[in-house]
């Protein structure tokens, strides 16, 4: 099955188009659909032209998850932390199993931070001669937060975009009202399942590791000696001073903190991470006094800008899709999203919405590789529907968190700042993770299922 895994990878990266091509696409898709169920050309237009700006403060919001997490996790005083970390593990295996925890816990509270943070103990690990350990699988272990739990904590996209309507579509906020975290991520249910994951998924790193002869080390691969974090370049002008004093950072780090410190003092804790401002302030915050001086600050957010460019250019779009599903009205005055949700209601039941949903959701999550943006054209449809078949809401969201990482396991898009902090290719990877998509596709579902059978209705509550 690996040796598959590696051909099928092989076949997307020659013959799949960029993700953007996908995006563009789905516009397509639904434009013509629209036209097609009745609505006119002036209703599609001005739906696809209202909407593509509707995100603006999402996109940016989602730019900065990236920006914050690199930031943090490139920080030198972070540095020395993974190289600290990099000595724990005494065996190849260990040292994979160690990765993959360490990914998936630090995912939890940011996706962007777990990728680089991973990739750099990864690489670290790769610099100990004494450890027999298959570089190949140790950067599938540091994929596996986004590849298997990212969505289940702090940085889900669908958790955030719910519990913070300013930043919603219009017309969602009708159909769902606002979710606080503790009807998505904080459910016993979704901790649980959380929980099952991680075990899991450690377990299936364990048993798949190569060893001996098998085992392919980090210098096969790359230069691991280099480190990921460039040293800071020494001053060479009068004018930089301040970029390389910490002067500024204490000033303004006083201002952020303070700030910080009296929304935690005026909120319950998880009301206020749940404010996707507070939480990507608190980790601008973080990076810049771990920073230290202005400049390795700078440098760092340089970075890890070109990561942010799919978010950028593609939320617009998705915005227009939003708004051509809820407000393009065709035959009968229904929309697109009206009738999506109404054969939802017709193939699922409230027994079956969980896998139904979750399995259409990870088939669509290949395609549309973007937890937000894809949540934007799903949410209203299938949460019309989760409301026509009286199924709870905040559990419909946790539904799409855990089965959209799925396909994030065999997708390259979301691999490509891990892998250049690697200095590996997504076929050297993806068939390590595809023995991981095998497991959790019906350990997934089959959760989703049972443990949506503990939630009763609950009608959506409007802010």
């Amino acid at each position: 099955m690996a040796r598959a895994a590696l051909h099928c990878a092989a076949w997307a990266e020659r013959w799949f188009p960029d993700a953007y091509v996908f995006a563009v696409l789905g516009v397509v898709v639904v434009a013509v659909a629209a036209l097609a169920f009745g609505a006119t050309p002036q209703a599609t237009v001005t739906a696809f032209g209202d909407g593509f700006w509707s995100l603006i403060p999402f996109t940016m919001q989602m730019v900065f998850v990236v920006i914050g997490g690199y930031v943090v996790a490139t920080a030198p005083v972070v540095a020395r932390l993974i190289e600290a970390l990099a000595r724990v593990p005494r065996s190849g295996r260990g040292a994979i199993c160690f990765v993959a925890l360490v990914s998936m816990l630090s995912s939890l509270l940011s996706w962007g931070f777990s990728l680089v943070f991973g990739g750099l103990l990864a690489r670290a690990l790769g610099r100990r001669e004494d450890l027999d350990m298959d570089y190949r699988a140790a950067g599938a272990a540091a994929y596996l937060g986004l590849g298997a739990v990212w969505a289940m904590g702090l940085s889900s996209s669908a958790a955030q975009l719910q519990a913070n309507p300013a930043s919603m579509p219009p017309g969602l906020v009708e159909i769902t009202g606002v979710l606080p975290f503790t009807k998505t991520i904080l459910l016993w249910q979704s901790l649980l399942l959380t929980t099952v994951l991680i075990l899991v998924s450690l377990a299936v790193c364990w048993w798949t590791a190569p060893r001996g002869e098998s085992a392919r080390r980090a210098r096969e691969f790359t230069t691991v000696d280099a480190s990921a974090t460039p040293a800071l370049p020494p001053r060479t002008r009068p004018g930089e001073w301040l970029e390389y004093s910490p002067l500024l950072t204490v000033l303004l780090s006083l201002l952020a903190f303070g700030w910080l410190a009296r929304e935690f003092a005026s909120k319950p804790a998880v009301s206020a991470i749940a404010s996707l401002n507070t939480y990507n302030f608190l980790f601008l915050a973080v990076g810049l006094l771990l920073h230290w001086r202005p400049r390795s600050f700078l440098d760092a957010v340089t970075r890890a800008v070109p990561s942010t460019t799919g978010v950028l250019i593609q939320f617009p779009l998705y915005g227009g899709i939003a708004m051509m599903l809820t407000a393009a009205a065709g035959d009968g005055g229904q929309t697109l999203a009206h009738r999506l949700s109404s054969a939802f209601v017709q193939v699922a039941s409230a027994d079956t919405f969980a896998v139904v949903m979750g399995a259409y959701s990870a088939v669509l999550g290949f395609f549309v590789p973007s937890g937000g943006g894809k949540w934007i054209i799903e949410a209203p449809y299938v949460m019309q529907a989760a409301n026509e078949l009286k199924v709870h809401l905040g559990w419909a969201v946790q539904v799409y968190n855990a089965a959209e990482a799925l396909p994030n396991l065999v997708n390259p898009f979301w691999m490509l700042p891990l892998l250049g902090v690697l200095g590996l290719k997504a076929r050297d990877i993806v068939g390590f993770t595809f023995m991981q998509l095998l497991v959790h596709i019906p350990l997934v579902l089959g959760l989703l299922w049972l443990l949506g059978l503990t939630l009763p209705y609950e009608p959506p509550a409007m802010p």
